[in-house]
């Protein structure tokens, strides 16, 4: 069979593979449209079918047009520098410049991690208004600027209003002027209010087996993921990144261009854009998510090739777009699993970010990484002494086990938890930075935590122990479509007895709550 049959076939798997309401996806090759394809319902209740011009929200893709639109409109980024300073007033020390915040180098906590924080409830509404006021709190970051990276949306939704304020336009119109019209894009538009499309297009949570529901969503997007979108306008953008390919000039060529951290060490996101690996090509591209919302576009520029998956439930994007990759590229052999004689399992804390790490092994002679969000990382192992996946490398050394994480410019010994967590930890600790509490309640032999703030009172959840004074506080959902995982509590000690709390996930890290006297 030939290669576009075999690309055909595997496109019509996917409303199986991938079940649920809907989706729709593309394949380019040399700027030429060889599957554009959609399936099933945008929404159900209606039977309103998914078609290749349904509108879409493709969430954090929003970003590489936000960067694309702050290049347009001001070719030294630099300039808006003292305007994102000006909207964080109680920030002590370097300020992150407008590249930095581009390249998510800037060292903010994502506010989506923060408003939890703050006690927001998982389906709560979060307005412009509350967006600005949790920025203004920003009174400390959690890595100096440049040194490494840290996914945060806000640096996105700043750049948007910077931006906008000053050339003097509002930001959708900006975008449909400056982005959407140069690329042939006529029904992508900025769609900030999650809680509804314009179009009437519905995202699903749930499952084949346990059925499907609309997702409740209720936060306001700018920058940072507000965009709508169809399949026909994502063709068209990746028609445009091909028909511009050799100008070095077009703003996604700038954007695609190699980044480096401070220290001089290759960083890999850069305008909004990161740089991957498919199938061992390399590229650059983004994903997207919103309960109810998943997505994925990237561009190999070696095979001018690009993929577009759009689904209005939550089934694995990045999944279904290599399936169709690899109907037009040999994929690569795995080497063989190295099949370690030393169990690699443990439980841990990274010196760097102070948060728990547990490596639990598979039946797949791989291991888990749990660290850096709610899904763990699977690691395939190689020989003895090593675990690689991905940016990520887990050495056994003389000092201890060693991960490196060089998309993230991290690497340390990790430590070794040991101990039993106490229960005498009770009581409310207060964060001043974010006006915000955090309650611990030993009770019956179990302990429990749960957030408040100005935003809200969150749920009390089961906190899980680890080690002498640390502790896990699961948070499997959250404002946004990545919830921060689990919050590592570290209780702080002193003569009179536990004193503070020292609380961060990957998103936001190193949060220091005080015990309060009352």
């Amino acid at each position: 069979m030939s290669v576009l049959t075999h690309l055909d076939n595997a496109t019509a798997r996917l409303a199986q593979a991938y079940a649920g309401p809907g989706g729709a996806v593309a394949v380019l090759k040399d700027g030429e449209t060889l599957t554009r394809h959609a399936w099933g319902f945008a929404d159900v209740d209606r039977r309103l079918p998914f078609t290749p011009q349904t509108l879409f929200r493709i969430c954090s893709i929003t970003k590489q047009f936000t960067c694309g639109l702050m290049l347009d409109q001001t070719p030294d980024p630099l300039v808006l520098n003292d305007a994102i300073r000006a909207r964080m007033p109680l920030l002590q020390g370097v300020a992150p410049t407008a590249l930095h915040m581009a390249h998510n180098q800037s060292g903010l906590r994502d506010y989506w991690a923060t408003a939890m924080l703050c006690g927001s409830p998982v389906e709560a509404s979060f307005d412009e208004a509350q967006a600005r006021h949790l920025i203004a709190l920003t009174s400390s970051l959690h890595f100096t600027p440049g040194t490494q990276y840290s996914y945060c949306n806000q640096n996105f939704r700043l750049l948007g209003d910077v931006v906008a304020e000053r050339a003097g336009e509002d930001f959708a119109t900006l975008l449909r002027t400056r982005i959407f019209d140069r690329a042939g894009m006529p029904s992508a538009r900025l769609c900030a209010d999650t809680s509804v499309m314009p179009d009437g297009t519905v995202g699903y949570e749930g499952t084949l087996e346990t059925g499907f529901r609309p997702a409740v969503n209720r936060v306001h997007w700018t920058g940072d993921a507000g965009i709508g979108a169809s399949l026909d306008d994502m063709i068209a953008w990746e028609r445009h990144i091909d028909a511009t390919r050799d100008d070095a000039s077009s703003l996604y060529q700038r954007q695609s261009a190699p980044n480096r951290f401070a220290d001089g060490a290759v960083a890999r996101y850069a305008f909004g854009l990161g740089h991957v690996e498919m199938l061992g090509i390399k590229g650059t591209g983004h994903g997207g998510g919103l309960r109810g919302w998943r997505s994925i576009r990237f561009y190999l520029p070696s095979e001018r090739i690009s993929v577009v998956v759009l689904f209005n439930h939550m089934a694995d994007p990045r999944r279904a777009a290599l399936d169709l990759l690899a109907q037009l590229v040999p994929t690569p052999t795995k080497s063989g699993a190295g099949g370690s004689a030393t169990p690699w399992e443990g439980r841990y804390q990274e010196p760097g970010t102070g948060l728990v790490v547990r490596l639990e092994p598979t039946r797949e002679q791989s291991v888990n990484l749990h660290f850096a969000g709610l899904t763990p990382e699977t690691l395939g192992l190689g020989r003895d002494d090593e675990a690689r996946g991905g940016n990520v490398l887990l050495r056994r050394t003389d000092a201890g086990i060693r991960m490196e994480r060089t998309g993230d410019n991290l690497s340390g010994v990790l430590i070794p938890v040991t101990g039993e967590a106490a229960l005498d930890v009770g009581g409310v600790f207060q964060s001043d930075e974010y006006a915000a509490d955090f309650t611990c309640v030993s009770d019956g032999g179990g302990v429990y935590g749960a957030f408040s703030g100005y935003l809200g009172t969150g749920l009390m959840q089961p906190m899980i122990p680890v080690g002498t004074d640390l502790w896990r506080l699961p948070m499997p959902r959250a404002l946004d479509h990545s919830p921060p995982g689990d919050w590592t509590v570290r209780f702080v000690r002193e003569d009179a007895g536990v004193v503070a709390a020292e609380i961060g996930c990957w998103l936001a890290r190193r949060v220091m709550f005080r015990r309060s006297e009352c």
